[in-house]
């Protein structure tokens, strides 16, 4: 009989990509979406438009304790895999409510149902690279300090406690992902990473002339979201369960993301590029880098595309988007 799997975000960058995962691997797969995805499938679950008629979705608020423990109930999943937040860390500042609703509320809603209905359950949170913030250390792992430096942050931190307290508490398998910054052609527009390539691919085709940028000096560890989906599920299948940081160990600032983009299509960036203030973070981490050693160790797990890959993936994806689409 087939392992069946819960994922929170399905319709997301990393939810997408993890359904894909264990389709192939065979399990029965379930997603929650929000009503409004399902009346209007073509602009909100586009990321799993390919696999739509192999997966089961079921219409919950996060912010509703009894639509989640009912589907949880009827489906009676043997693995939570909880991805689904509010993940853009600048709107945080912005609305900062909102934010700790969803991921702080969210997240505890999840693992009441979870343990609520069994604690024989296996439970992964999304974690985030966001959780260390003000970094007192060249390289994060699991036992750097956190520090957050946003809404966000906060909020993942303190679903890391609550995933970590009823582990504890309940004996819960429940495991948090720390995912240091994960992309890939699924990522969404407002995310910088997003923005360059489409930006790139834009300017390229003339449609675009300059591609407006806040701190483009802040470091960090990219990988490819595909790669991390796999540690979700290495992190699941150990006997006990834990935290584990996943990252590639190496770093780069938008500054290279950028320049990178722009070359493959054959451009300068510092021709198109406009560095705009009111983009900036009122509180921003300047760099983070992973130690991934432990999951290395233990999950036998590292990652497998390179930042120039990735990078030229994005780019090429875009050039196509907007071939098709023309814009």
């Amino acid at each position: 009989m087939s392992k069946v799997a819960l994922i929170t975000g399905i319709t997301g960058q990393d939810g997408s990509y993890l359904a894909e995962l264990l389709l192939t691997k065979g399990y029965s797969v379930h997603g929650i979406v929000r009503r409004v995805a399902l009346e209007d499938k073509t602009h909100r679950i586009w990321r799993i438009k390919n696999i739509l008629n192999d997966v089961n979705l079921h219409a919950a608020s996060l912010e509703n304790y009894a639509s989640i423990f009912k589907i949880i109930q009827k489906i009676k999943p043997d693995e939570v895999y909880h991805l689904a937040a509010q993940s853009y860390v600048a709107y945080s500042f912005e609305d900062e409510f909102s934010t700790f609703n969803t991921n702080i509320n969210g997240t505890h809603y999840m693992l009441s149902a979870v343990s609520g209905f069994s604690n024989k359950l296996k439970f992964y949170f999304a974690g985030s690279s966001e959780m260390f913030g003000k970094v007192q250390k060249t390289t994060q792992d699991e036992n750097t300090p956190f520090h957050p430096r946003s809404a966000y942050g906060i909020s993942k931190v303190t679903g890391y406690h609550l995933t970590k307290n009823y582990r504890e508490a309940y004996k819960l398998h429940a495991s948090s992902g720390i995912l240091f910054n994960h992309e890939s052609p699924r990522r969404g527009f407002e995310f910088v990473t997003r923005k360059i390539s489409h930006a790139a691919a834009r300017i390229k085709k003339g449609l675009q002339k300059k591609l407006k940028l806040g701190n483009i000096n802040a470091k960090r560890d990219w990988g490819h979201a595909q790669d991390y989906v796999k540690a979700m599920w290495l992190m699941i299948q150990q006997d006990n369960p834990g935290d584990y940081v996943i990252g590639t160990g190496i770093e780069n600032s938008v500054k290279d993301f950028a320049k990178k983009a722009f070359k493959h299509v054959g451009l300068n960036y510092k021709d198109h590029i406009v560095i705009d203030k009111s983009l900036m973070r009122p509180a921003d981490v300047n760099a983070l880098l992973a130690n991934y050693s432990k999951a290395k160790k233990i999950l036998k797990w590292k990652p497998e595309v390179s930042f120039d890959d990735l990078v030229k993936g994005m780019v090429e994806s875009d050039l196509e988007f907007v071939t098709n689409y023309g814009y």
